[in-house]
């Protein structure tokens, strides 16, 4: 008897983290079931970008060590781009992953036409490419919504949606206030000062709106966390019938791309070489950097507080660039304190781009400067490394208040701190908050026994008998439906 083989075709975001969360997610599902098969269709940034050169190689280096039931196809893209108006980034995305809608049809009908014992048994798409639910709903196959962040935040875009047109409430009023607000989900109320940016102004609340309203569209939503972590942002989604179900499947993590990367480097000797526990890893995720007035900041800081540490500086685009994406410094030292360098020299290094999950590894590392992008926070959790929170763009605001108003999962640099990553515009966190929040995240024993604690859980969670684990098996159960 021949099995039937359950198709999905998977649809990331073109940005680097979320590609790579996708394509883990992939990689556990067809582990876990062999009668799986998964196409990627890879939308590239627009042409010319450095982000784009990022991605590009990063699937090159997946098709040179080829992954069973895994399949990628770039997506062709238009030579004419969607009008980019630098007051609307958000509609431009969304126009530009939509302008791909003809070709993932293409591509599709190609795949369904073939031969064989092989059906499409869903779309899987990123949570900005809802629009590629249409193109599904053309087939006549269900969507899941692949979401790349928490429970909680996933709870707290749903009640804005439904504050907006179910009560008319004018949200953009709400955001540029001072308020507090209760959100299901959360146990305390929600300062309007940690929502992301882009819900303060039209052109943002309405993209927000527009794929929110989707989201209740599709026939799940998958989320990378797990119940252990977000017990009651999870009980909260599930309880309310105007919400699809919610398969929590995390953490889907990577930890093993970087490590060769960095036994390569002088980094691992480096570590090797310090105490456990005993250095702070400051690293700002894929498009995290500042100006030089805010690097000084953080020099003087790390100086002062005399803690060994490994800081990822990373140099800001050009205002040339079409990218947003940072580089490396051929000589760091242009942008630092005259002789910082040099004084610093026995108790710190600076880097470049570093392979963070490998770095969180290392038993030298007991503290993580992080900007709360979700992904690095579940490689804290998973290796056990408190965070001190310094959220810089998205939703990481709104992750940050989590770990450590909801959850006392990590320390404050800042909760509310904002990049406006299009024009670059912030304010300056000072040396004297940064060094007392290192201080605290290198010395507060109750969030490292904390933190710790849920390193385990996250751990067992993806074993068998684990919640997640049983999740990802109710999951394939769900894809396996649409064809039988």
């Amino acid at each position: 008897m021949t099995t039937t083989v359950t198709q999905l075709v998977f649809i990331p975001a073109p940005v680097i983290g979320h590609i790579r969360s996708t394509i883990d997610l992939a990689k556990l599902l067809v582990n876990r079931d062999q009668r799986l098969s998964i196409t990627v269709l890879v939308i590239n940034p627009p042409s010319g970008s450095r982000s784009g050169s990022v991605i590009t190689t990063y699937i090159e280096s997946l098709t040179k060590k080829p992954i069973e039931r895994i399949h990628f196809i770039e997506l062709p893209q238009d030579e004419t781009l969607p009008e980019r108006d630098p007051k609307a980034p958000m509609t431009f995305v969304n126009n530009f992953i939509n302008s791909h809608r003809k070709y993932v049809r293409d591509t599709v009908s190609n795949m369904i036409s073939q031969t064989g014992s092989c059906r499409v048994a869903g779309f899987v798409v990123d949570m900005i490419c809802t629009g590629m639910i249409d193109v599904a709903n053309e087939f006549n196959v269900p969507t899941y919504i692949f979401f790349t962040s928490n429970a909680a935040y996933l709870g707290f875009q749903f009640h804005i949606q439904t504050l907006c047109d179910d009560h008319n409430e004018d949200v953009i009023e709400l955001s540029n206030s001072d308020a507090k607000i209760p959100v299901p989900g959360f146990m305390n109320p929600v300062p309007t000062k940690v929502f992301p940016s882009g819900f303060d102004t039209k052109e943002g609340l309405d993209y927000v709106l527009l794929i929110t309203r989707n989201f209740r569209k599709a026939k799940a939503i998958i989320v990378n966390t797990f119940l252990e972590l977000e017990t009651r942002p999870i009980e909260s989604l599930s309880s309310d019938s105007r919400i699809p179900s919610v398969y929590p499947v995390g953490p889907v993590l990577n930890l093993e791309d970087d490590a060769g990367t960095l036994s390569e480097s002088d980094v691992i000797s480096w570590l090797d070489i310090q105490q456990p526990s005993s250095v702070v890893f400051l690293c700002f995720g894929s498009l995290g950097c500042f100006d030089e007035v805010q690097v000084k900041e953080i020099a003087y800081a790390l100086e002062r507080s005399g803690r060994s540490f490994l800081w990822s500086l990373r140099q800001p685009p050009s205002s040339e660039q079409t990218s947003r994406a940072p580089g490396d410094y051929e000589d760091p030292g242009v942008v630092l304190p005259e002789g910082f360098l040099e004084r610093t020299a026995s108790i710190g290094k600076v880097i470049g781009w570093a392979p963070q999950a490998a770095v969180l590894a290392h038993r030298a590392v007991g503290g993580f400067v992080s900007h709360c992008g979700w992904n690095s926070l579940l490689e804290s959790l998973w290796f056990g490394v408190p965070v001190a929170t310094w959220p810089i763009y998205a939703e990481q605001q709104m992750n940050a208040f989590g770990m450590v108003v909801e959850m006392g999962l990590a320390v404050e640099i800042k909760l509310d701190y904002k990049k406006d990553l299009f024009d670059g515009k912030s304010n300056i966190v000072t040396a004297e908050e940064i060094e007392s929040g290192i201080r605290r995240l290198m010395e507060d024993d109750d969030v490292r026994e904390k933190i710790k604690e849920m390193g385990k859980k996250s751990k067992a969670t993806v074993k068998e008998g684990g919640s997640s684990y049983a999740s990802v098996r109710c999951l394939i159960d769900n894809f396996r439906s649409n064809i039988t």
